[in-house]
This record gives structure tokens, C-alpha cells and sequence, in this order.
């Protein structure tokens, strides 16, 4: 990558539809060591970015053993 690239640069370039879910606040990216990247800080070559998306659904939880 290019010097001065964003983290979500990054993924965009890698995944494009999980840089969509990062604008769209379904996902959001930390560094190496889990500490919240915001989209925008510059990364450096060796850079460590992981994507985290969350595995909720909107709307109630069902619970597994719930009578009807």
C-alpha cells in the first residue's frame, strides 16, 4: 500500500464488501492488539487490521429453550 493509506483503505482494497459494512457501522476495525482503529488513521507497512463484525441481528432474541 501506498504510504499514507487508511486503515479502511486497506480493507477496501482487500474486501471491498467488508469496507461496506465499516461505513455503514455493521463492522469496525482495531490494530494488533484490539485497541479501535478509526477508519480514517494512516497505517504503516507491517500493520496489523483486523475487521470485526458483529454477529447480532436486529430485532428480538429467541431464546433456544423458550416455551412456546
Amino acid at each position: 500500500m501506498p504510504l499514507g493509506t487508511t486503515a479502511e483503505g486497506v480493507v477496501l482494497a482487500l474486501d471491498p464488501e467488508l469496507a461496506e459494512r465499516i461505513r455503514t457501522g455493521a463492522a469496525y476495525l482495531t490494530d494488533g492488539r484490539g485497541i479501535r482503529l478509526s477508519p480514517g488513521e494512516a497505517v504503516h507497512a507491517g500493520a496489523i487490521v483486523r475487521v470485526v463484525v458483529s454477529a447480532r441481528r436486529a430485532g428480538p432474541r429467541e431464546e433456544a429453550d423458550a416455551d412456546p
